[in-house]
């Protein structure tokens, strides 16, 4: 019998409609057996594998550690991924904000023992100061890259990146991979991570990353694939009732 293939999904306490959208359309299109797990910052605090202090100003939130303002609960969280995989094997990391069109079975086929990660590798320079809910739209080295992680947690370059490393190690560090050498990234098609107001339309999709904001939010509501989310929080509402 096959192993469930491992995926986390970031989950932000502020939209977990966003994470149900993705779990849902991950189960509808799969064809391969799916360990999902919601990565969620108040668990990981409880469990003592994560503890970066922040601190509010208005609604944006700013690390302690480096300085830097950040926008959801799975900013660094994602990187504790080849620990919680007890550094073995594959697993794939995406965003709260994707909506899953086509079956991953495709991307895992895409795994290449060689690399620590695969990712699509975006030059995402997005002319907007602010996104989702008011929060400030940062630019910075290998935007958007981290947003969805096919992680190779076995590889020995994975093993410098700690619980320790993880927790101290500044945003850019972290979400520019620089942990690894440039060849130890691999590339992704940019179908498996397109970007609603940055990828071309000719690209058909096979994740929509709704990087910007989701469709409950004001002035996201008509975006493409809006209609294809709300089907699936619809259905979500309703097994909820069930």
């Amino acid at each position: 019998m096959t192993s469930p293939f491992p995926v986390y999904i970031g989950f932000d306490r502020r939209e977990p409609e966003a994470t149900e959208v993705a779990r849902l359309s991950l189960d509808a299109t799969s064809s391969i057996p799916l360990r999902v797990t919601e990565l969620r910052e108040d668990e990981l605090r409880a469990q003592g594998v994560y503890d970066r202090p922040f601190r509010m100003e208005g609604q944006q939130r700013f690390d302690v550690r480096d300085g830097k303002p950040f926008s959801t609960d799975f900013s660094f969280t994602r990187f504790l991924v080849p620990v919680l995989q007890e550094f073995d094997g594959w697993a794939l990391f995406c965003d709260g904000d994707f909506l899953f069109r086509a079956d991953l079975k495709d991307l895992v086929a895409l795994a290449d023992d060689s690399k620590a990660v695969m990712v699509v590798q975006h030059r995402y320079e997005p002319p907007e100061t602010t996104k989702m809910d008011g929060q400030r739209q940062e630019r910075y080295f290998r935007k958007n890259w981290s947003s969805l992680i096919l992680w190779n947690c076995g590889h020995s370059a994975n093993a410098a990146l700690t619980r320790k490393e993880v927790n101290h190690r500044p945003g850019s560090f972290l979400h520019g991979f620089q942990w690894l050498e440039d060849d130890q990234i691999g590339a992704v098609p940019e179908q498996w991570n397109w970007l609603e107001g940055w990828s071309s339309p000719d690209i058909v999709p096979s994740a929509v990353h709704m990087t910007r904001g989701v469709p409950t939010m004001p002035g996201y509501e008509n975006i493409p694939y809006a209609e294809e989310w709300r089907t699936y929080l619809t259905a979500g509402q309703k097994l909820r009732a069930l």
